[in-house]
């Protein structure tokens, strides 16, 4: 929102504008499409952000189904989740979906970048923690809701065990890949954040058909503890694949210097390598009968 000067509204005199009820200016706010600020208890809209509103620019109402999927939904979903406005960062994830959004959109290009943007404000010293892990924990709720969307009927592609190492506390990415991948047909075990060497290794042991193990990793200083998880995993199993991603690995070589076979640096290229893995197995077992 703009910075508060002598021209703001209150939300009342913000409809009056608009023409239209108080409740209906309110939940403008609440799905992110009008900037707003509580001073006092009162919330306040800046007349630039309002004039912005109504000429139907970053911030207004856009109609049309292609204008407003290209809306700010991060941003709009990032103030609702710093906010600690559950339902209104549930109504900005509606208002795209609504808007034309697909699911995998939903997760990749609006959830992602706006924890994305906290972390990295929460880092730079600008948030208190509190309000970082009372967003994340919205936006567990919000995953929660959606989880359900992302499975698909029929035969899986095979299993895939995801973790984040020992010492790695952000479970988010986790639950984030997971659904996406079983969007694609894969059967996933979500171990989520903090997971020991030997819980990892156990798991995939235990794990019928297992194809990949994927391992994430958000912060730098857990990238020793992955390494020491894929040393665990390559002693103790063969045949399956190992990845690593997440935002600390920025580079293939960084991925492979852990341990990995394989590097995702992101949430669709590690769909792909799945494929490729899947393919080239598939093409052994072939090879194998043929002889």
């Amino acid at each position: 929102m703009s910075d508060t000067t002598g021209d703001d509204l209150t939300l009342h005199e913000a409809a009056d504008v608009l023409g239209v009820h108080y409740m209906t200016a309110y939940r403008y706010v609440r799905l992110g499409l009008l900037p707003a600020a509580k001073a006092g208890g009162t919330w306040r809209v800046s007349r630039a952000d309002l004039d912005l509103f109504q000429a139907g620019g970053p911030t207004g109402p856009q109609v049309d189904g292609g204008s407003r999927r290209r809306a700010p939904w991060a941003e709009r979903l990032e103030a609702r989740l710093l906010a600690g406005d559950a339902r209104g960062a549930w109504g900005v994830i509606e208002a795209a979906l609504a808007a034309g959004a697909e699911l995998e959109e939903i997760y990749l290009d609006v959830l992602a970048p706006a924890m994305g943007a906290i972390g990295d404000r929460w880092e730079r010293g600008e948030l208190d923690v509190s309000l970082e892990h009372r967003a994340s924990g919205i936006a567990m709720r919000l995953i929660g809701r959606l989880g359900p969307r992302f499975v698909r009927r029929g035969r899986t592609r095979g299993a895939v065990v995801l973790g984040a190492p020992a010492g790695e506390r952000h479970a988010l990415p986790v639950a984030l890949v997971a659904d996406l991948l079983r969007q694609h047909g894969w059967e996933v075990s979500d171990l989520g954040a903090d997971v020991p060497d030997g819980s990892l290794v156990h798991a995939v042991l235990n794990t019928p058909d297992v194809v990949a193990v994927g391992v994430s990793v958000t912060s730098d200083g857990a990238l020793a503890s992955a390494k020491q998880a894929f040393t665990a995993l390559r002693a103790a199993t063969s045949g399956v694949a190992l990845v690593v991603g997440g935002r600390a690995i920025t580079s293939v070589e960084k991925g492979l210097e852990l341990g990995a076979d394989l590097v995702a640096l992101d949430a669709r290229g590690f769909a792909q390598l799945l494929e490729q893995v899947r393919a080239e197995q598939d093409e052994q077992r072939t090879d194998v009968a043929g002889n």
